[in-house]
């Protein structure tokens, strides 16, 4: 049986590194993509189940990104879980205005990552 792939992008290693980990401790195959502009194509070439994306990026903005992914028919369907700092309430409401599914704190996300995860595939 093939296990679901995630996509993640990070720059941060912490908690991007400790989200790898978690994934596939939850059996999901893991993907990182290390460039924040090859993250649409690389979603609508492999075809993940989710993709998580760190929202602070000092290469690009992923609100933008994120926006794309809603706009492209091959990537539009993909549960987007954007996280970010606590404090960043301003970053947090770009990923939710750019259409993420759910953004979330990255202090929290690993210790909810089982919650996120069923509430981001929720088919509405």
């Amino acid at each position: 049986m093939t296990l679901p792939l995630a996509l993640v992008f990070y720059e941060d290693l912490i908690p991007g590194t400790q989200l790898v980990n978690r994934l596939q401790d939850s059996k999901y195959r893991v993907q990182v993509v290390p460039k924040l502009d090859e993250l649409t194509a690389c979603a609508a070439q492999v075809g993940p189940m989710l993709i998580f994306a760190d929202l602070a990026s000092k290469n690009g903005d992923v609100c933008t990104v994120i926006r794309k992914l809603r706009q492209e028919t091959a990537t539009a369907h993909i549960p987007v879980i954007g996280f970010a700092d606590d404090g960043n309430e301003e970053l947090q409401s770009a990923g939710r205005t750019a259409g993420a599914t759910l953004v979330v704190a990255d202090s929290v996300i690993l210790t909810h990552l089982t919650q996120f995860i069923e509430q981001a595939l929720q088919v509405e």
